[in-house]
């Protein structure tokens, strides 16, 4: 792929000029100094898009409805006041997603997104805004969301600890406008207890698997929701708000 970026074009110019103006200047006495190359960023920066949206995006929708369906099932969830069940839902559905197909061990594959007809750029020219064009996925985010599922794959996760870590995801009380967020910093307290204590009997030698699941967990945070929703459900939605979806799903009985 040709790269048109200031680094790469005229990065090379300036070198070429540079050489061209040093000839015959330098002396053997002089020291040599040698030109640093820039790195070009333009390959992360990428579009890119799902090699197999059929498919992928169907398995996509399955673990997002086995990860809604989880927080439902939690007797201490239902107990929470609605408010706070959609702003916890708002917080937390993308890494619990993520967590999903961690656990499902989803695979997929990209390759770069088509370039828009010229029919499209020339009735759109002038017309679209940041706003009213979501933030397509790059390269770049693709590539950390594959190295988060590898680091939870390396661990291999039983059942029982994926459960447990999800709790500790979904009961966040640092969320801002939470009613009953003591309420809540204790279920996310129970979720840890509970956690370090199904590791005893599964890994009674290993002494600082706790610690990794959490430092694993933490680069859940590293993926924007905008990446998920992007890159797996807009080939199905189209132009709906997963947001609302997302809600309709959790308080339809």
């Amino acid at each position: 792929m040709d790269c048109d970026c200031s680094v790469c074009g005229n990065g090379q110019s300036n070198a070429i000029l540079f050489n061209i103006l040093s000839r015959g200047e330098s002396t053997p006495s002089e020291p040599s100094y040698k030109r640093v190359p820039q790195t070009c960023h333009c390959e992360k920066r990428r579009t890119v898009c799902l090699k197999t949206p059929g498919e992928t995006c169907q398995v996509a929708s399955d673990v997002l409805v086995k990860t809604v369906h989880f927080m439902k099932s939690l007797p201490a969830f239902q107990q929470l006041p609605p408010k706070d069940q959609l702003s916890l839902l708002q917080n937390c559905w993308a890494p619990l997603f993520i967590l999903g197909l961690a656990q499902d061990r989803v695979r997929f594959e990209v390759h770069d997104s088509p370039a828009p007809s010229m029919l499209k750029r020339i009735l759109l020219n002038g017309r679209e805004t940041p706003s009213s064009d979501p933030e397509q996925p790059t390269l770049a985010g693709v590539q950390t969301l594959k190295a988060c599922l590898k680091k939870f794959w390396s661990l291999d996760l039983s059942p029982k600890e994926y459960a447990y870590l999800k709790g500790t995801v979904i009961f966040n009380p640092d969320v801002p406008g939470l009613k009953a967020s003591l309420f809540i910093e204790g279920l996310q307290y129970e979720a840890q207890h509970a956690l370090k204590e199904v590791l005893v009997p599964l890994h009674p030698e290993d002494r600082g698997r706790f610690a990794r699941i959490l430092l694993t967990a933490s680069t859940l945070k590293t993926i924007t929701p905008s990446l998920i929703t992007e890159l797996f459900f807009r080939p199905v939605i189209g132009q709906a708000d997963l947001q609302d979806l997302l809600i309709e799903m959790l308080f339809t009985r």
